[in-house]
């Protein structure tokens, strides 16, 4: 099929909002964007976060999908016709329950305020007790350790330790539940003509990074296995599914419902579902040896290998590796930090506690005002933090922190593990701790890159994407300096939507395979940071005091949980 007149879609969940691309599939220009923020979330409905319990209702992410897709499109004002492929990324592992005629079951009148019928988001860590089982199961039951191409450890995170816990939970959404689908599966499932929940075509990459789907075995863990974490497992697995696809693939058409609803046609197709972190990579144009960091709340940290370098070799501590999860025919490998930009407005957060309720409260200053000066100080609270943690002295003592706000993703995922800090002092302001925090958030992506090549998979250049890398100069350069290793920045303001289209485009028959399409349509670079001489030494020292910091806190952790 000819570029020509030919546009493509990609629609990207992210935690708090969702953002559609349209493409145009011949240069690579971005004819439209747009941005849905989730109501629901933003009200912080069905969440806990002292329980680190953390859904999402299905309805923030249907409404966001029409506003944004119908926005693109009456925007260019291009014809309906000529949009040839929509693909879906998501945050993961992020699954919904559905019921028997494929619905989520929080859009059923009975559980339409359960936070356990909602979609449990990625960093929901209620799971962690079902996690540490099934790693005890997985060692311990006679047969294949299933986790092996997970990493060696499964994580709270992930798809059968959330659905094992709901389960346990709530037993009306246990048995109301027919099936469950990742985010990705389903906004793919809503949108396209394919219906039947058996034969509906799964995300590959959703399915072999967090649900333990192998080729290895057959697919997902067999029925024996499940069933001793709990019967409902083991039969829940005869409603999933066998074989998963790559995000080149059409998972069908758009359905006649969905086109009328967005002023587009059935002859757009759709393409099978992927996760964020995996289209980002793509739409920056990743290549052997090149780690792509998607950089928000939380990190995702993908590489690809060719199958016969990596061959069965199984990566430890890692969240997966998975043929064709990010470009099909080569190893898609996955890393990451569960909290990056959420460190950071965990600080800001604890600085406008004061601010919230003693300045926006106050009667002595009008509405006006008030408004006035929260739009200032919003607009400059990490912006002067980062030009005052940056002009502190060399000499001048720097706490220590760690950055397991959220526990720890990789290398070697703990979800119990909480932060730290130390060498407080008098002397200690909030930009000193600002700086440790963003050393912290540093430190723990260099584990990540030693935990790769210690593996023997070579990194020889990082590329940033997502807000933190284009918007925050001085962690850029501090990760430089901290891995030692130069990082470009791309250009693009929606990399994992872009990738999404670019899939999408393949899919659609526009370009022949993945890295066709990637070298025409991903993003250039917008900035390079190179580690300064000088600076490399120093924080090689401040590495350390992390480490020691972080095999103390570990230590206690294990401790603590086993009296």
């Amino acid at each position: 099929m000819s570029a020509n007149k030919s546009y493509v879609i990609g629609l990207d969940y992210g935690t708090d909002s969702v953002r559609a691309v349209l493409l145009n599939a011949a240069n690579g220009e971005e004819m439209a964007t747009d941005v849905a923020y989730y109501q629901r979330w933003k009200q912080k409905l069905y969440c806990n976060a002292s329980k680190n319990r953390f859904r999402q209702h299905p309805l923030d992410h249907i409404e966001g999908l029409e506003q944004t897709i119908k926005t693109v499109v009456s925007t260019t004002g291009v014809d309906p016709k000529t949009i040839k492929g929509i693909c879906i990324d998501t945050t993961g592992s992020s699954p919904m329950p559905l019921s028997k005629d494929g619905n989520p079951l929080a859009l059923l009148p009975e559980f339409a305020e359960n936070p356990n019928a909602m979609m449990v988001l990625w960093k929901d860590h209620t799971a962690i007790e079902e996690a540490n089982e099934i790693n005890g199961l997985s060692r311990s039951w006679g047969g294949r350790d299933f986790t092996e191409f997970e990493g060696g450890i499964y994580s709270s995170e992930w798809f059968w330790a959330k659905i094992l816990h709901v389960a346990r939970e709530d037993e009306k959404v246990k048995n109301a539940a027919y099936t469950w689908m990742e985010h990705c599966d389903y906004i793919t499932y809503l949108l396209s003509d394919e219906k039947d929940l058996k034969s509906f075509k799964r995300s590959r990459c959703a399915a072999g990074h967090k649900a333990m789907w192998h080729q290895n075995w057959g697919g997902l863990p067999p029925e024996k296995f499940l069933g001793k974490l709990d019967p409902y497992l083991a039969e829940l697995r005869g409603r999933l599914y066998d074989e998963t696809y790559t995000s080149d693939t059409v998972a069908g058409n758009l359905n006649a419902e969905w086109a009328e609803r967005l002023g587009l046609t059935t002859e757009t197709v759709v393409a099978v579902g992927t996760f964020d972190a995996h289209a980002g990579a793509v739409g920056a144009k990743i290549d052997k040896h090149t780690l792509v960091r998607v950089m928000g709340t939380s990190t995702c940290d993908i590489i690809v290998a060719d199958e016969n370098l990596i061959k069965e070799k199984a990566v430890k501590g890692i969240c997966g590796q998975v043929d064709g999860s990010v470009i099909p025919g080569m190893v898609g490998l996955e890393a990451g930090q569960s909290a990056f930009g959420d460190l950071l407005a965990w600080f800001k957060d604890v600085l406008s506690w004061p601010l919230s309720n003693l300045v926006y409260t106050a009667e002595s200053i009008s509405e006006i005002q008030k408004a006035g000066l929260k739009k200032e100080i919003e607009g400059n609270f990490i912006k002067e933090l980062s030009i005052a943690a940056e002009n502190i002295p060399l000499e001048e003592s720097i706490p220590t922190a760690l950055d397991w706000i959220n526990g720890r993703r990789t290398p070697d995922a703990d979800q119990g593990l909480k932060a730290a800090m130390m060498d407080l002092s008098l002397g200690t302001k909030a930009p000193h701790v600002f700086k440790a925090l963003v050393n912290a958030i540093c430190f723990g992506a260099k584990k990540i890159v030693d935990r790769f090549e210690e593996e023997g998979v070579k990194i020889n250049t990082v590329i940033g994407i997502g807000g933190v890398a284009r918007k925050s100069p001085f962690i850029m350069q501090t990760l430089a300096n901290v891995l030692n290793m130069p990082i470009k920045i791309a250009a693009s303001d929606q990399a994992p939507a872009l990738g999404a289209a670019i899939y999408a485009s393949v899919a659609a028959g526009i370009y022949k395979d993945v890295i066709e399409a990637s070298k025409h349509l991903g993003s250039d670079f917008e900035a390079e940071y190179h580690p300064q001489e000088g600076q490399v030494e120093v924080y090689k020292n401040l590495l350390a005091s992390y480490s020691g910091l972080s095999a103390y806190i570990e230590n206690s952790t294990s401790n603590r949980y086993n009296q």
